[in-house]
């Protein structure tokens, strides 16, 4: 797949559980990806490290293509 397409491709990230009660790196994964309260939803460019960070705290979020 050529790089262009790549870098449009965004998923939605939408925070559907507190981070409190877990710990210090997930809390911080959850600010890293830019969420700072419950059901609100970031766009992020859709890429391993961001694949990685959602997958690290899939518990506590909802994504959509």
């Amino acid at each position: 797949m050529p790089k262009k397409e790549l870098a449009n491709k965004t998923i939605r990230v939408t925070l559907v559980r507190s981070a409190i009660g877990y710990p210090k790196d997930q809390k911080a994964t959850v600010k890293a990806l830019g969420l700072r309260r419950l059901h609100q939803s970031v766009e992020q460019v859709d890429n391993p490290a961001v694949r990685g960070m959602i997958q690290k705290i899939i518990h506590l979020v909802q994504v959509e293509e």
